[in-house]
């Protein structure tokens, strides 16, 4: 029991100090670019209360969620392809180094130029900047499975198919969540400045849009509002992980 307190204490304790200087210190620092605690939760209950921050909320998840899934069911196969043949990956290695090193944001005009201002664009760029993560991160995973289980695998008379579906890709999950996890983060990170360029509905719009009529804690409900979902998003997929890959923490027991 003390452990757990003392656990959730290191944990939370430096998140507790700065909530609280964020609402003492706008009492003695007047000054409009940085309302208090109190103000930006007012704001933000009175837009929950309009339906105003669900919407634009649903919105982004909506933009947010296509982007990943279109990336992961892109970029999993192909991470499994080159992974397994790094001949082939020798290939493409240089274009894929010269495309993920290239930054996504400026890269936003010209999917806007080609898909125009609508959702196709906004998608795209999230897809963009989420494919190349999940690719890396899956060819490592599969690089890296433990060579006596795929020789233990053939001996048994496994074909092709089932042993890159039944063996690589199980074994090469930890790889492949830990992948998911970044191409999130990644996803609203890029979400934000997608949906400042032409968008009219989203979290980073509401950001933008109250940041350019000077409605100051509006804007800091947003940025609050948009820290939230990436900890929950996050706290997820660990979730996830950890019930994907609990067969992996058996073996290692086992073998220790």
């Amino acid at each position: 029991m003390k452990g757990l307190i003392g656990s959730i204490y290191r944990r939370s304790i430096v998140i507790v100090a700065v909530l609280l200087a964020w609402t003492i210190v706008p009492l003695f620092i007047k000054h409009m670019f940085m309302p208090s605690l109190i103000d930006v939760l007012s704001a933000l209950v009175k837009m929950l209360e309009t339906g105003e921050m669900a919407d634009h909320i649903l919105s982004s998840l909506a933009r947010a969620g296509a982007g990943v899934v279109i990336s992961v069911v892109l970029a999993l196969p192909l991470g499994v392809l080159l992974g397994w043949y790094p001949k082939i990956e020798a290939y493409l290695n240089p274009l894929f180094t010269a495309l993920r090193n290239t930054s996504i944001l400026a890269l936003l005009p010209l999917f806007v130029l080609f898909l125009g201002v609508g959702e196709i664009s906004k998608v795209a760029v999230i897809v963009f900047g989420c494919f190349f993560p999940m690719l890396l991160s899956t060819i490592d995973g599969v690089k890296n499975v433990d060579p006596v289980l795929i020789q233990s695998a053939r001996s048994m008379g496994i074909s092709p198919f089932g042993l890159l579906s039944k063996v690589v890709v199980p074994a090469a999950m930890g790889f492949i969540i830990s992948g998911f996890r970044l191409v999130c983060s990644i996803s609203l990170l890029v979400l934000v400045g997608a949906e400042m360029l032409g968008a009219k509905s989203g979290l980073g719009f509401l950001i933008y849009r109250y940041e350019q009529s000077f409605q100051v804690p509006k804007m800091y409900a947003g940025i609050l509002v948009m820290i939230v979902l990436g900890i929950l998003v996050n706290w997820l997929i660990g979730k996830l992980e950890r019930r994907l890959t609990i067969w992996q923490s058996v073996t290692d027991k086992e073998t220790a």
